[in-house]
């Protein structure tokens, strides 16, 4: 069964950081782009990062850009994002994606998800 799962949410000072996780399971193919969306209350999905799966880019929102770094693990089959000067504004339900082929920062394109992780920042 593929599946993504996130992990690493949580509550945490503006300023301060954390990291997410998503680890992918099942997939056959490597040929796939990890984005990560994310969704506050009242507001609609938005895509903050995004790792291609052909050279290994990696594509950051202005939102996030500066503050959030996208890393992998291929023998954890892994995608790791380190959030840092976290701000109130960034307070979200964080998911996972993949689409099986170029980044994309529309929601729509990506067919697996995880089931996302909260993150909440306290002014």
């Amino acid at each position: 069964q593929v599946q993504l799962m996130e992990s690493g949410g949580g509550l945490v000072q503006a300023g301060g950081s954390l990291r997410l996780s998503c680890a992918a399971s099942g997939f056959t193919r490597d040929n796939y782009a990890i984005g990560w969306f994310r969704q506050a209350p009242g507001k609609g999905r938005e895509a903050v990062v995004c790792l291609s799966s052909s050279d290994r880019s990696t594509y950051y929102d202005d939102s996030v850009s500066g503050r959030f770094t996208l890393s992998r693990d291929n023998a954890k089959k892994t995608v790791y994002l380190q959030m840092k000067s976290l701000k109130p504004e960034d307070t979200a339900v964080y998911s996972c994606a993949a689409v099986f082929g170029p980044c994309s920062w529309t929601g729509f394109d990506y067919v697996i998800w995880g089931q996302g992780t909260q993150v909440t920042v306290s002014s």
